[in-house]
Formats: structure tokens, C-alpha cells, sequence
């Protein structure tokens, strides 16, 4: 897929678009998502896509969901304040952009050298993370769901080559939410910006590396045209989780089939996103690799090593944060990884180190 097709964002017909209130006739209400994302985005678009239709169907067209993509209604950065005053009935975006919100919304979406993908969906259901995650949004009108999960994401695009620490002091980087902090303790100059706009900047020399999400949706970006070099692990967000942030109000007023419709639509596709990710990341690096010339490197040990101090630190401050919500948050998930992390030294690091071993028979 060629960048342009979706670069496009429908912002021409934004100052015609006109809001009112819900429809809501013969049971039937119609409802707008607004998106982060260019419309089908490789990834998050498509995945928010996908949950508006999958709301309106499973509703029997009681909600009909249309979707907005990003600039069509209001900015991507602005999907989280539409929703909390009414201004649309639900986003699709991720916690990592509402840092400015509260730094323990944060963790609902990734951390570094935090929960994986499963591992984060675990917390929520079965580690107390969804009462807290209802908590933080509730002081912002919104009841949230997870929808889906990039799996791993990529350390990122690098003009040139990074071969200690001291390489990355200076870099204007571009990333998000605590891996923007981690990335700040390193000596790094972090910028927070779409997918389009990182592409350009990075074009124009403005930024000197950046991450975004992995090979399917950056190669439909096109960052490989701009940069070469694609580093490995992207530590500062083993995973990132996909949101959707419903109206908390509109939500209320639904009958509880209905809020069960939203419900399991939205926990419904946390696997099938995830799994479609994994798949087509894959695919994308084969092809990154033997037709555009990407080369794929690791970051140095020691780099890893000090990312790991700086991360640490990240975690530490929001432990000592003045909100109590936030202390809770952060206490929680730190259970959460430790307990869950100390059995995945014995089942799936062991088989996916095992299974490593003996590819290729």
C-alpha cells in the first residue's frame, strides 16, 4: 500500500461537518468515533475501522458507529476531549497520547520494559488494572476499553548508525508517552507526532530518528525511504495497547445488552488486532529487507543496559507521584509484571529461546 492513499485525511470536509445530538428513535442511535489515525491506516486505522463495524452489527444497527478519521472532525490529538465533552460518542486511539492528562493513564497503554501484549490484557481482566483503568477516565467523563495491541514495537528508523550511548545524546527522536521519558534520561531530544508528520520531519532532517509502531503500518508510512537503519528491541514499549474511550455519559444511558454489545466488541478484537499485527509485521520485514534495503540492527548491550536504568527511573518517579490514583496504578502493575514476569521465565521465554535453538530444521 502506497503512503499517499491514506495520507490524505478527509480534513477538507472537516468545516463541514456538523455535530447534533444522538438520533435516538426507535432504539436506534447513531454514534461518532473519532479517530487518531489517518482512515485505514495499516494497523490502527484499519483495527478502529473494524470496531465500528463490528459495534453497529453486533447492535443489530441499534448503534450505528460512523467513523472520523483524524482531522475529519478534530485532530488526532484532540479524539480524547471530543469524547469527554460530548462532542463525539466514542475514539479509537491509544493511553500513550494522554500523558498531559495524567501520567498514570500512561500505563494502560505501554511501559518500558513492561507488560507484553498478553500480559496486559491479563492485568486488566484478572490483575485489578480494568477497576483502575475505570477510575482514572472516570474523572474525565469516559469509560474505557482496550480494543487491540500492536505486540512489540521497534526501538526505530535512525538516519545513522548507533553504536553506543553517546551516539543517542542529541537526537531529536521521535516517540511517545513513558518511552518519550526514558528516551528525555538518555539525552535525548524527544518529539511527540503522528505518523505523516514524523515521516516528513525525518525527510527534512528535522528529526534524526523515530519510532512509531513496527514494520506493517512504518512501511506503509514509508519511513524506510528516509531512513535505513531499523533497530531492535523496542524496549521502551514491549507492546502498545489500542483504546476505546466511549462517552461516559452515552454509555449510561444504554440498555445493559447494549453496553454489552460495546463491551464485548471492544474485548473481542484485543486478540484478532494483536494477532493480525504479528502476522503482517512479519510479512512487512521480509519484504523491508529484500526490497528496500532496510537493515536491521540491535542496539548495542550497553545501550539496552541504560535504557533499562532510565526506564527504571520513569517507573520510580510515578511511584512517588503526588496523585494517590496514580501511586495505585503504578503499585498494580508492578505487581502485576513481577508476578507474571517471574513465570514467563519458565513458560514462554523458555520455549520461545528453546524454539529459537532449532529453527531452521
Amino acid at each position: 500500500m502506497q503512503r499517499r492513499k491514506f495520507l490524505k485525511a478527509g480534513v477538507a470536509g472537516a468545516a463541514a461537518a456538523t455535530l447534533a445530538t444522538p438520533a435516538i428513535a426507535q432504539d436506534k442511535r447513531e454514534w461518532k468515533m473519532v479517530t487518531a489515525w489517518p482512515k485505514n491506516l495499516p494497523g490502527p486505522g484499519v483495527a478502529a475501522q473494524l470496531l465500528a463495524d463490528r459495534i453497529t452489527t453486533l447492535s443489530g444497527g441499534r448503534i450505528e458507529v460512523k467513523l472520523f478519521a483524524a482531522g475529519e472532525i478534530v485532530p488526532g490529538r484532540g479524539v480524547f476531549d471530543a469524547v469527554s465533552e460530548g462532542t463525539a460518542e466514542l475514539y479509537h486511539a491509544v493511553p500513550a497520547y494522554w500523558g498531559s492528562k495524567s501520567k498514570g493513564i500512561l500505563l494502560f497503554g505501554s511501559q518500558p520494559f513492561g507488560l507484553r501484549a498478553d500480559e496486559q490484557f491479563g492485568w486488566m481482566q484478572h490483575g485489578g488494572g480494568q477497576a483502575l483503568y475505570d477510575e482514572m477516565y472516570g474523572r474525565f467523563g469516559i469509560k474505557p476499553f482496550l480494543c487491540g495491541n500492536s505486540g512489540p514495537q521497534w526501538a526505530g528508523w535512525f538516519r545513522t548508525e548507533i553504536n553506543s550511548v553517546e551516539d543517542l545524546k542529541g537526537l531529536k527522536f521521535r516517540t511517545t508517552g513513558l518511552a518519550s521519558e526514558m528516551a528525555t534520561k538518555m539525552g535525548m531530544a524527544a518529539e511527540a507526532m503522528g505518523g505523516p508528520p514524523m515521516f516528513q520531519a525525518l525527510q527534512t532532517g528535522a528529526l534524526d530518528a523515530g519510532e512509531f509502531i513496527g514494520p506493517w503500518t512504518d512501511s506503509a508510512l514509508g519511513f524506510y525511504q528516509v531512513a535505513k537503519n531499523y533497530y531492535w528491541p523496542g524496549v521502551g514499549e514491549p507492546s502498545s495497547a489500542e483504546e476505546c474511550g466511549v462517552n461516559a455519559a452515552a454509555f449510561a444511558e444504554l440498555p445493559e445488552d447494549l453496553q454489552q454489545v460495546v463491551t464485548l466488541a471492544c474485548e473481542s478484537l484485543y486478540n484478532p488486532v494483536w494477532t493480525e499485527y504479528t502476522t503482517k509485521h512479519a510479512q512487512a520485514l521480509k519484504t523491508l529487507v529484500s526490497e528496500h534495503g532496510v537493515m536491521v540492527r540491535k542496539l548495542p548491550d550497553d545501550v539496552i543496559t541504560a535504557m533499562g536504568a532510565a526506564g527504571a527511573e520513569v517507573i520510580d518517579e510515578l511511584r512517588q507521584n503526588d496523585d494517590e490514583l496514580v501511586k495505585r496504578i503504578t503499585e498494580s502493575f508492578i505487581a502485576y509484571r513481577d508476578l507474571v514476569g517471574g513465570y514467563m521465565t519458565y513458560a514462554d521465554n523458555g520455549q520461545m529461546n528453546a524454539r529459537a535453538a532449532i529453527m531452521g530444521y
